[in-house]
């Protein structure tokens, strides 16, 4: 069993609504391999180059989810089309 807790800002549950259904249920599998193994290599998890702190996930080629991490606990800040990222990589 995994000691991972995942914590979902209003942000992303609100970017999650505005995706379109198949990435919906992408981002919905991609959240369950993070639970289970963050390093599960279909997430590609990195740090935001130019960030202090902020690290993405794949949910799948075009889109992106933006999160920190705090010991075990990841909060998933923000999802959306790869041009995200430019928004945290400055901050």
């Amino acid at each position: 069993m995994s000691d991972i807790i995942i914590e979902l800002t209003e942000r992303v549950r609100n970017d999650y609504k505005a995706l379109p259904k198949p990435v919906q249920e992408k981002f919905k599998k991609q959240i369950r391999f993070l639970a289970e193994n963050s390093r599960h290599p279909s997430l590609h998890i990195h740090r935001i180059r130019g960030s202090s702190g902020y690290w993405e996930f794949y949910i799948d080629d075009a889109y992106r989810c933006v999160f920190r991490r705090e010991g075990n606990t990841y909060y998933l800040i923000a999802a959306g089309p790869h041009k995200l990222i430019d928004e945290f990589a400055r901050k």
